[in-house]
């Protein structure tokens, strides 16, 4: 289930949420009972390193695979 985050605006707080995608527009109260919250944008982390991102392959580079190997006519 996702967890989403939001922010209490009256005391601040910051806390998460698990909830069904279906629910996550929904009205959240904070642990304190406060009602005005607001849903955060959430980033998303990737695992790798600089220099692995660095030697991947640049977009739209050919070879290989049916479009980039030539047999689609």
């Amino acid at each position: 289930m996702p967890r989403y985050e939001y922010r209490c605006r009256p005391c601040g707080t910051t806390f998460e949420l698990s909830r069904p995608m279906a629910e996550s527009a929904a009205p959240a109260t904070c642990p304190s009972g406060h009602e005005d919250t607001v849903k955060l944008l959430s980033t998303v982390a990737v695992a790798g390193t600089a220099s692995a991102q660095a030697s991947a392959p640049a977009a739209g580079g050919g070879g290989g695979g049916c479009c980039g190997g030539g047999c689609c006519g």
